[in-house]
């Protein structure tokens, strides 16, 4: 399904001499970046406020479309709203030195539809309203007077003052959603439940023009204005549309066996890292098991970790959808979500972590099965743009079912993720490889690194270069001893492909996921070669110096001895 709105829109004078009142929509031409709709009520005489009114909608349209796709819609607005709350204020201050007369000022509600979310910016009071079903909610709050002879003077104004405070809310967009901005010459008139009644008739266009006429009909004796959107069609969910969610969710608390948290019950405890729990839970719809990963509660408020799990779910339900086999699909959230969390599906089985404990070794067959199977999901994952960055024993599952699956999306990269997640040193460091140790960041060749190193670790029962602790540094001064050497049974041409797959010269490796499921589909008949040694200087650039100071400090010991001993 793809995007589609039905608009209509209405804007009469009524018994006033100007219509100060504008409103307007635009919807985008590219797939998923919606619509911005915009109703302003402009404060002043002598057409002033028809100007500030003018302008503020006409700016607001225009530019907002021009900003760049990667900013979060909230930005976008105020962005737009405080230059043109800065222009007017100036304009203002300066007309009034020369001519005299009220300032130009003007409310301004702004709704922004966008993936399946919704965006609202408002001042003034000017209304945005959403129907909902038999619901009818109102979006924005009045900024004026509470006094029943004061209510048309406003305590906030676009212009009124050089800074301008904006209220925002967000929401999900549905369909069947119908969203309505109204001047103060229809709410001022109608009451709620009339305001829902009339726009729910007719399309779309009559609904506004019912709108308006009844405002006026009813005596209003302001400008009249309705706009009115009703939502047929959503684009699929955005990863600005999980960012938001993720946002407004309560943090789910710490849930215990037998628990229930919108129908699933908990059943076991997986994992606890200090940043993640992972539960497994029964749906309540089918009875299937399956995973809810949650943030721990003292990570609950962190705002980069929020955003960070919406990318995980995002990324998840894309690389499901359009990588095919090799992930875990993630179930699409509950619109009546309580909390913040994300559902996959439960897959029975083991990780090789788990296969090598009490030190059992894979036999050969098996980790050629296993890189198979994890090369070509790799390479479906490279494909899409996305690079894992924490391939590790952990992270490979073999299920009940006999399929291999990637675990574990939470530290990749796809051009998607917010600066903090990538500038987060992710991975494990005993599964790096060199280049990060010295500052290069991780690609497709990292994950194929770590892929390797985890087969000839689970082969041999070592790592090729040895455990790194989270507290040192990686240090490369040896080539890995040959798989062979370690494990007799161990082909050669396995043998070689694991050295290419783990050689300390990147320029050595494998290039590409196809590369390397290319070299175990032909194993033995067609071998790749191993890579050369490497040069000492290259393992060990001080090597050198090692080697000048060795021998200066042995000439030394000779000379001195000659000195002290050896006759003259």
């Amino acid at each position: 399904m793809s995007f589609e709105v039905e608009i209509g829109y209405q804007s009469q004078r009524g018994p006033r001499e100007l219509n100060e009142d504008f409103g307007g929509v635009v919807a985008s031409d590219e797939g998923g970046r919606g619509l911005i709709a915009a109703l302003a009520d402009g404060v002043s005489g002598g057409g002033r406020g028809l100007e500030a009114a003018q302008t503020t909608v006409m700016g607001l349209l225009a530019d907002y479309f021009a900003a760049p796709e990667t900013w979060e819609t909230t930005v976008v607005l105020d962005r737009l709203i405080t230059a043109q709350n800065a222009w007017l204020a100036d304009h203002n201050r300066r007309r009034h030195g020369r001519e005299g007369g009220g300032a130009a000022l003007t409310t301004l509600t702004a709704l922004a539809l966008r993936g399946q979310t919704w965006t609202l910016a408002h001042v003034g009071d000017t209304r945005a309203w959403l129907l909902r079903g038999d619901d009818a909610l109102q979006l924005s709050q009045d900024h004026a007077y509470d006094h029943p002879d004061q209510r048309s003077r406003l305590t906030r104004a676009i212009g009124l003052d050089d800074t301008v405070r904006v209220d925002y809310g967000q929401g999900e967009v549905r369909v069947g959603d119908c969203y309505l901005l109204t001047s103060d010459g229809v709410h001022g008139v109608l009451k709620p439940a009339r305001i829902a009644a009339l726009a729910r008739q007719g399309s779309a266009a009559q609904a506004a023009a019912a709108l308006v006429a009844a405002a006026i009909a009813g005596g209003g004796r302001d400008n009249a204005t309705a706009l009115v959107i009703r939502v047929a069609g959503l684009d699929a969910r955005r990863l600005d549309d999980e960012r938001a969610e993720m946002k407004r969710l309560p943090a789910a608390a710490a849930l215990k066996v037998g628990e229930l948290i919108d129908g699933y019950r908990i059943t076991a405890l997986v994992a606890d890292s200090g940043v993640h729990r992972l539960y497994q839970a029964r749906d309540p719809g089918t009875g299937a098991l399956v995973a809810i990963k949650t943030l721990s509660p003292g990570r609950a408020s962190d705002l980069d970790e929020r955003a960070m799990l919406a990318h995980e779910a995002w990324l998840g339900s894309r690389v499901a959808d359009q990588a095919g086999a090799g992930f875990v699909r993630v179930h699409e959230r509950r619109a009546d979500a309580s909390a913040l969390y994300v559902v996959y599906d439960w897959h029975g089985g083991r990780t090789i972590e788990q296969q090598m404990a009490g030190g059992r070794k894979a036999t050969v067959a098996e980790a050629v099965s296993a890189a198979l199977a994890i090369a070509r999901a790799l390479g479906r994952l490279h494909r899409q743009g996305v690079v894992h960055r924490d391939i590790k024993p952990a992270n490979l599952h073999l299920g009940d079912d006999g399929a291999w699956r990637v675990l574990d999306l939470g530290s990749a990269v796809s051009g998607r993720e917010t600066a903090a997640a990538r500038e987060l040193r992710a991975g494990t460091p005993s599964y790096m490889n060199p280049e990060q140790w010295e500052g290069a960041s991780a690609d497709a060749g990292s994950d194929l690194y770590a892929l390797g190193a985890t087969i000839y670790q689970w082969l041999t029962g070592r790592l090729p270069y040895g455990e790194i602790e989270p507290y040192q540094v990686g240090r490369f001064r040896r080539d890995p001893v040959p798989a062979s050497r370690l494990r007799p049974d161990i082909p050669i041409w396995l043998d070689h492909l694991l050295a290419k797959a783990v050689a300390r010269d990147a320029a050595q490796r494998f290039e590409t996921a196809e590369e390397l499921l290319l070299a175990l589909e032909r194993g033995a008949s067609r071998p790749v070669s191993a890579p050369l040694a490497t040069p000492l200087l290259q393992r060990d650039p001080a090597a050198l110096w090692k080697i000048a100071l060795a021998v200066s400090l042995l000439f030394n010991g000779l000379l001195i001895y000659w000195l002290l001993f050896l006759p003259r």
